[in-house]
Parts: C-alpha cells; structure tokens; sequence
C-alpha cells in the first residue's frame, strides 16, 4: 500500500480532483472530502451510481495492487443532487448505506438513456 500522505499530482488523480483549485493535494485530502460529503448525503434524495472498480482502491487514487490483491468489482457511489463528489458506500455512514441498498441492482449510467457519466 501507499502512503496517503503522498502528495498525488492533479493529472493523476480521478476526474473530480481536476476541479480542485489547488494545484496539488495529498489523497488523503482529497478522500477527506468524500468523507466529509458522506456525512451530508440523504437516502431519500441522493443520486446513485455503480461502476466496475478494484475493490481494494474504488476511487483509483492508489498504484496499482500486487497481483494477490487484484480484484475487481461492482463498487457503489453516492452523491448529493448537483454535487460533484461521488463517495463510496463503503465511506457513508451505515444507516445510509442500508437506505441506499435498494440499488444494488440498478443499472450503470453507461446502461441508461439519460446518464452517461462515471463517477470519476
């Protein structure tokens, strides 16, 4: 693993880091925000999404896992309406993450008509 006090570069960081005014954050800024935004996201209004993702890293922001920790999954993300931070499920509160169950077997945004963005 990494240390996540590494400083990552912008350009290698996932899409919602590119918005950032900063030039530079660390990762662990950067999933302190998700982390702080999962706090604020409500079951009864938020917007979900699923993508294909390593379940050891969902966010990508880590190199690449040695190969006995490869695995890839169906990871989960929500997000407050009209915000442009998706959090893992894994990082909401439990009480969210039961509300938000009911979607577990929604389709991608690649799957529907109206959407066609990831979450990174």
């Amino acid at each position: 693993m990494t240390n996540e006090n590494e400083t990552a570069n912008k350009a290698d960081m996932p899409h919602s880091v590119k918005n950032v005014a900063a030039a530079q954050m660390t990762v662990e800024e950067w999933l302190a925000i998700r982390k702080e935004a999962a706090l604020h996201i409500d079951p009864e209004t938020a917007e979900v999404t699923w993508i294909y993702a390593q379940t050891v890293d969902p966010y990508g922001v880590h190199p690449e896992p040695p190969d006995e920790y490869w695995q890839v999954g169906r990871e989960y993300f929500a997000r407050s309406p009209g915000s442009d931070v998706w959090v893992w499920f894994g990082d909401l509160p439990k009480a969210t993450q039961d509300a938000l169950e009911k979607y577990s077997s929604s389709p991608s945004p690649a799957e529907t008509e109206n959407e066609t963005e990831i979450p990174f």
